[in-house]
């Protein structure tokens, strides 16, 4: 079997066989998401992260099985997790299937046909599409497969394959839409206002598959299906295409809902043909326009009015740093995985309450939903603007560095406060509109404000650089151990500060009392880094470490000279 697997690897196209490993390497943003710039290492802790979460699926199956009535549920879970997890893909690895600079530079003056180059990039897609797939399901399809068949082996080996089946084709649905998208974008809109396309909509996309996926309600059956009520989210929602196709092909689906696995088919194969036409034509078209593409989007021609914000050194550093953010992918990325996270964790706390009535106190949920992501976005934008946006920038502000260091930690503040703090109240401020009392929701947003700050001055207490100037050794977003200590860590603080939080707010001295602590704190704060602001100096290069070994002949010298005192 290993050597008729060699011998069909061997018939490959050598062309097509490097362009898949070096396309499959590249795949993800090395400098966003890998740990020490490691793809491989990445890819495994990607795997095993699903795995765990494969099997816990599968033991929660095997020992609270679902009733028969909750079948239909059962199976749009996993069809929507399975989404999820595709389009996050799909955001994150944005623009990846389409050539950039560097592949035209480097392989347009080899004889290698641009169809090698398109068929290379979709399966190393594929590849990490099938990787997703395959640990997200492996366990869980198995137990549904013996759960949903009713204890017959029968009806469990048909399922099994009607569920991979309606698992692979709405990851292809998914994929080719976004595929489709793009290469419609990349074929109308001149090169430059593709480029203002591809990042709104890549930020977009992210907010969109969180919104979906925690927002929208689950239906438990065809009773529901019936109800005039849902008729629109069934014509508009793909979770309940594919979860009737995987019926109508297991053969359970009723007569007069085969119109939805319909629409199924119809999105599968509009997705899958637009997918590859644009993807033809986009190659053939596109491929002379990308050498000249620039690392940032570039400005917009005509005359620009910028707002001051306090003094000009202050101004420049938040126009550079916000322009930043919105033009280049790879902050983007990074900066929209941490809201995507923070989004994410507000909204299944909330999910519940933001279709209720108005509550007469404020909820717990609330309380915990707003540290969450009041900490999630300060520290995700203090670890985006440690990564350099270009050697450029870097030397520019290293050379025009003729101020003294405590007014760029004070222009750092001010973005951190600007584009940390405020979208976290504001998003707070929604999200505690249909509450009661207003007073004690001020008085939240005033206490969340404060922890922002706090915040905001515990992450520069080693930052002493300019955003985005400063190099770094690769791979140092360590966006694994932001994951887990979101989930575990500020998880923890979160509901602790929220539950005694909710128990002060009832009391308005022991609530003013909690707000000039946190005030007092911020304030020692802010003086501790203003004080080694100005002893500072500022540095533009992340040096490696040295590594001193020592061969531990210190001791045996000791020894051996008592030795020969005695």
């Amino acid at each position: 079997m290993p050597r008729l697997i060699e011998r069909l690897i061997a018939r490959i196209p050598l062309p097509f066989r490097v362009l898949h490993h070096q396309f499959l390497l590249r795949v993800i943003d090395l400098e966003a998401l890998s740990i020490e710039a490691d793809v491989p290492r990445f890819l495994g802790q990607f795997a095993g992260i699903l795995i765990m979460i494969s099997c816990m699926r599968a033991l929660g199956a095997l020992l609270f099985p679902p009733p028969p009535t909750m079948a239909w549920a059962t199976e749009e879970s996993a069809l929507a997790n399975m989404l999820l997890v595709v389009g996050l893909i799909a955001v994150v690895t944005w623009d990846a299937t389409f050539p950039d600079r560097r592949d035209v530079l480097a392989l347009g003056h080899l004889p290698v046909k641009p169809r090698t180059i398109l068929l290379a990039k979709v399966s190393a897609t594929a590849a990490l599409l099938g990787l997703a797939m395959a640990t997200l399901n492996f366990a869980s399809g198995c137990s549904w497969s013996l759960v949903l068949g009713g204890g017959s082996l029968l009806r469990s080996a048909r399922f099994f394959p009607a569920f991979w089946f309606a698992i692979v084709a709405a990851t292809v649905f998914l994929y080719g839409s976004v595929l489709t998208l793009q290469g419609v974008a990349a074929l109308v809109l001149p090169r430059k206002l593709f480029l203002r396309f591809s990042a709104a909509a890549q930020l977009a996309g992210f907010a969109l598959i969180m919104a979906v996926y925690f927002l929208e309600p689950t239906l438990s059956g065809p009773a529901e299906f019936a109800d005039p009520a849902n008729h629109s989210l069934l014509v508009w929602s793909p979770v309940y295409w594919f979860a009737a196709l995987l019926n109508q092909v297991n053969g359970t689906l009723p007569e007069e809902w085969n119109w939805l696995a319909g629409r199924a088919w119809i999105g599968l194969g509009i997705a899958t043909t637009g997918a590859i036409a644009t993807l033809m034509l986009c190659y053939r078209r596109t491929m002379k326009k990308t050498v000249e593409e620039p690392d940032l989007v570039p400005g917009a021609a005509g005359l620009h009015w910028a707002p001051r914000i306090g003094g000009s050194l202050r101004t420049a550093i938040l126009y550079f740093s916000g322009r930043s953010l919105l033009r280049s992918r790879h902050h983007r990325v990074v900066f929209a995985f941490y809201w995507s996270l923070a989004l994410a964790m507000a909204l299944s706390c909330l999910r519940g309450e933001m279709t209720a009535v108005p509550r007469g106190e404020i909820s717990a949920d609330f309380l915990i939903s707003s540290f969450v992501i009041m900490a999630i976005a300060v520290f995700g934008l203090r670890n985006v603007c440690a990564l350099p946006i270009s050697l450029n920038a870097n030397w520019v502000l290293r050379v025009t560095q003729l101020r003294a260091p405590e007014q760029y930690f004070a222009a750092t503040r001010s973005l951190l406060l600007i584009a940390g703090v405020l979208p976290a109240l504001l998003v707070g401020l929604v999200l505690g509109v249909r509450l009661r009392p207003w007073a004690q929701v001020a008085g939240h947003l005033g206490l969340l404000f404060l922890v922002g700050a706090i915040l905001v001055e515990v992450g520069l207490l080693k930052f002493e650089k300019v955003p985005f100037t400063c190099s770094y050794l690769p791979g140092k977003a360590n966006v694994q151990i932001v994951f887990w200590g979101a989930v575990f860590v500020i998880s923890l603080l979160s509901i602790t500060a929220a539950l005694y939080e909710q128990k002060v707010l009832h009391d308005p001295k022991h609530d003013l009392a909690m707000l000039a602590g946190l005030a007092a704190a911020d304030l020692v704060l802010w003086t501790i880094n203003r004080r080694r602001a100005q002893s500072a100096e500022l540095y533009f290069e992340e040096v490696v470490p040295e590594v001193i070994m020592t061969l531990g002949l210190a001791n045996g010298m000791r020894s051996m000279s008592a030795a020969s005192e005695e």
